[in-house]
């Protein structure tokens, strides 16, 4: 070989070295977005099997409002931890 193709091995060589670190930086960037879309798809899905239950649910809020169904669910959140420990 000579010496211009081994420049540009070497050079090859780098490039591909500096791709490999950007692609890692990049990943390790996006896992925190890829497990929220992942969360967020999971609850999509969910809503989709049960569409009757999400739209009673919807209805409820629309008419108790937003805090009281907060506070409602707060209490059921906690007599549902209760019951789980037993």
């Amino acid at each position: 070989m000579n010496r211009y193709q081994i420049s540009l091995a070497r050079r090859r060589e780098e490039l591909v070295a500096r791709s490999a670190a950007q692609r890692s930086a990049l990943i390790g960037g996006l896992t925190p977005l890829a497990t929220k879309a992942a969360a967020v798809d999971r609850i999509v899905g969910t809503l989709r099997r049960y569409s009757v239950v999400a739209g009673v649910i919807a209805g409820v809020a629309t008419l108790l409002g937003s805090r009281q169904l907060l506070e409602a669910g707060s209490r059921l959140l906690h007599l549902y931890l209760l019951v789980r420990r037993r």
